[in-house]
């Protein structure tokens, strides 16, 4: 089976850059709906994936005190210092079903690449669901 008649193109995902500030990230994660996005760099090659976890622990971690917390003090991050490499891996478009669902057993949505590790959109644990059922 070819999963790439259940990919998302990326032009229908919400995804960050890896160089966006913390701020800048957060205000699109929010904007999004969802709790974990994608991240790719300049060159359109994933990164990982980031949370509102990622951005709680981090915020919390550069502010000594909660009330210091302020939007300008959320510039001087980028999300590329949140990420946790490695969290969550992609897979290419020639993946099996069976790796699929394994990856989707902890994870909303399993990033896709192309041979070139450019990020060409997702696949929903719903999708997945659906395909085995």
């Amino acid at each position: 089976m070819n999963i790439a008649s259940f990919l998302l193109p990326k032009a229908n995902v919400a995804y960050l850059r890896d160089d966006m500030t913390l701020r800048q990230g957060l205000e699109k994660l929010r904007r999004s709906g969802f709790t974990a996005i994608p991240v790719i760099d300049s060159e359109d090659r994933y990164v990982g994936v980031i949370s509102e976890g990622d951005f709680l622990w981090n915020i919390l971690a550069h502010n000594q005190k909660l009330d210091d917390i302020t939007l300008k003090s959320l510039e001087h991050l980028t999300v590329r210092d949140m990420l946790q490499n490695g969290k969550i891996r992609p897979v290419c478009i020639d993946t099996a079903m069976e790796e699929l669902l394994e990856q989707a057993q902890s994870q909303n949505f399993v990033p896709v690449i192309d041979d070139r590790n450019v990020f060409i959109g997702i696949i929903t644990r719903s999708d997945i669901i659906k395909y085995f059922a």
